[in-house]
């Protein structure tokens, strides 16, 4: 089984890098699942049914997202009538959508969680505790692929000794910022600190950097704009042995456009 997971996608300008790179690249690898972080892509911020359908349609198979999930109102209604569409399962149960979904891909069952991080994110469910329980309720499910979406490297690193052997794959998003630590843990896990970003290159985590700047300086409020301008895609692509649910491969992925 070879599963593509695909950093964050940004804006307009990450939302057309995906559709122009994401159908050959599955070619290429021969991808079985695709999964893309999109809770920053629609312009301005969180993600809409526009963007979504966007990312969809560009060959994703399910789309994770994060803390911007539930920036845009019109999305509600899509994130609770879309299987694939996932938001953090350690949002109280009220809140629209669901942190997890299951993929029959006839030989297996996939399992696909969303879950985000407490370290100066917002303040739910501790996801350490939230997880055990999914993955009881996901136990039919030979593949399990995680996306942490947290702020710093010490949760996401601890996520990842805690799962392994517990699921096939464990990848962070939200930092925008590709790591160069994939690698398969002890006990079979796939792991990598952070995915990256699909989005502006010439930017400070897809936004304009004369706005960031600005703010380090001033120390005032600011409206993030992205930027648009020279493109990337950054992903992680790991091989998932079927009958064991380990990870026998890892590899990062970095297409960029001049």
């Amino acid at each position: 089984m070879k599963v593509l997971m695909v950093g964050d996608v940004v804006g307009s300008t990450g939302l057309e890098m995906l559709r122009r790179s994401l159908p050959s690249l599955k070619r290429e690898e021969g991808i079985d699942i695709c999964i893309v972080n999109g809770e920053n892509s629609a312009d301005g911020n969180g993600i809409t049914v526009v963007s979504a359908e966007h990312i969809f349609t560009s060959g994703a198979d399910v789309i994770t997202t994060g803390n911007h999930a539930f920036r845009r109102r019109e999305a509600y209604s899509f994130f609770e009538d879309t299987d694939c569409l996932l938001r953090p399962a350690n949002y109280l149960s009220d809140v629209p959508g669901h942190g997890y979904c299951v993929l029959d891909k006839g030989r297996v069952q996939v399992g696909v969680i969303n879950l985000m991080g407490t370290m100066y994110m917002d303040p739910l469910e501790n996801p350490f505790n939230l997880i055990d329980g999914i993955l009881e309720e996901l136990r039919d499910c030979k593949i399990k692929i995680v996306d942490f979406h947290a702020e710093t490297t010490s949760e996401k690193r601890a996520m990842g000794f805690y799962l392994d052997g517990r699921v096939s794959v464990l990848a962070g998003t939200h930092t925008h910022v590709q790591t160069a630590d994939e690698q398969i843990l002890e006990n079979g896990t796939g792991y990598i600190t952070d995915l990256g970003m699909t989005g502006t290159r010439d930017s400070v985590l897809g936004v304009d950097p004369e706005i960031v700047i600005n703010k380090f300086k001033l120390n005032m409020p600011a409206r993030f704009d992205w930027k648009k301008g020279r493109a990337g895609l950054d992903a992680c692509l790991f091989e998932i042995d079927d009958k064991s649910g380990r990870t026998t491969s890892v590899r990062r992925i970095q297409l960029k456009e001049d």
